[in-house]
């Protein structure tokens, strides 16, 4: 089983190697989102670190959203989702493999850049290592709930502004939990409390969703 799930990462990030578009454009964009803002608002230090919780978190949603699409579309089309379907290895552990692959081809790459997200905010260490922490922690999440709302999308054809209004609200605790870690960073006070509960929803997403990615493909395909 996991020999299945090691091949299946494998075979998403050769995948995205090919078409290196599917990495570069979330990546592109959560950029120019952060680099416009100081060029549109000044270079201000004090102004830069305020609204720098929610530049990067709303950037970092957005960039998550926009390979979403794509996580079980091209299997959909080629008949790859239904071999899955009928593999003897769980469904839900196969979709978390798909999942795991997303996630290092679009959450792992902001953890990465986050050293210039310091520099272009004016952001001090305390309020850098919140940034570095709630990205952990809250990248997965997105791409968890992301995938169950592509699960129940994957059948339509035109299912982009669906899966939109699917996981938007899914999307504003982790939003609201990251910005407010990040927010207390930089005045200073502790945010374990916020990191905290954004590790119960990692650990409830890892849990959860595999069973609901699983149930809503068979429904979705059948």
């Amino acid at each position: 089983m996991l020999r299945a799930v090691m091949h299946l990462i494998h075979r998403e990030l050769l995948m995205a190697l090919r078409q290196r578009s599917d990495i570069l454009n979330p990546l592109w964009f959560f950029l120019i989102v952060i680099t416009l803002f100081p060029l549109g608002i000044g270079p201000e230090p004090k102004l830069l670190a305020r609204i720098a919780p929610g530049i990067i978190w709303v950037a970092a949603l957005l960039a998550a959203m926009l390979s979403l699409e794509r996580l079980f579309r091209d299997d959909f089309g080629d008949g790859a989702l239904e071999q899955m379907m009928l593999m003897p290895h769980p469904l839900g552990l196969l979709a978390l493999a798909k999942v795991i692959a997303h996630w290092l081809l679009t959450g792992l790459p902001l953890l990465l850049i986050s050293p210039l997200l310091a520099i272009l905010l004016s952001l001090d260490m305390n309020t850098y290592l919140a940034v570095v922490a709630t990205l952990a922690l809250g990248t997965p999440v997105l791409s968890l709930l992301g995938a169950v709302g592509v699960a129940l999308t994957v059948g339509l054809r035109k299912g982009g502004v669906l899966l939109s209004l699917l996981i938007l609200p899914l999307y504003i605790p982790v939003l609201i939990f990251a910005t407010s870690a990040i927010d207390a960073a930089g005045m200073g006070l502790p945010y374990s409390g916020q990191l905290a509960i954004l590790g119960a929803m990692l650990a409830g997403a890892l849990t959860l969703t595999p069973l609901a990615v699983s149930a809503a493909l068979r429904v979705s395909v059948n």
